[in-house]
């Protein structure tokens, strides 16, 4: 029976997944910026292509939901420190003030639970101040067996 890898073995794979397996980071150029345990935080850089408004130069809600999904996710496989599928089940995210146009974002997320099968998150995107939010993030994240089915067994 394999060893659970260490922390920086677990992270260094992580960081392999999240910028080369997953397509869709690559194309938005999310930067993984660090962790803490159970805590992700993911630099999405401002790009003209990724505005909604042309006339007001500010990011679509999409790229912004987008990172809060990628930021949310990363934080369940910073808290497991194992490999494993995750989905997305329900991400709730309150958009309070858009972003700032020209001016990168930044998603901080904590899995602060986990249970057999269900992995619930919460997250906040910014421009560096956490005290001044662009959206808030909530969500909750389908936990899969190494046989990439839903696990077995009673919920915690």
């Amino acid at each position: 029976m394999a060893d659970r890898p260490s922390e920086d073995e677990a992270l260094e794979r992580f960081r392999q997944v999240f910028d080369q397996w997953i397509p869709h980071n690559k194309a938005l150029q999310l930067e993984f910026m660090g962790h803490a345990p159970g805590i992700a935080m993911i630099r999405l850089p401002y790009a003209k292509h990724l505005v909604g408004n042309p006339e007001s130069g500010v990011l679509h809600g999409g790229a912004i939901t987008s990172l809060m999904d990628a930021t949310c996710g990363a934080s369940v496989f910073i808290k497991r420190r194992k490999p494993g599928r995750i989905a997305t089940l329900d991400l709730r995210i309150d958009y309070l003030k858009p972003a700032t146009p020209e001016l990168d974002v930044i998603a901080r997320a904590e899995c602060y639970k986990v249970t057999r099968s269900v992995a619930f998150v919460r997250g906040i995107a910014h421009h560096g101040n956490e005290d001044d939010p662009i959206a808030h993030a909530a969500g909750a994240f389908m936990l899969f067996d190494e046989h990439f089915g839903p696990k077995k067994g009673k919920q915690s």
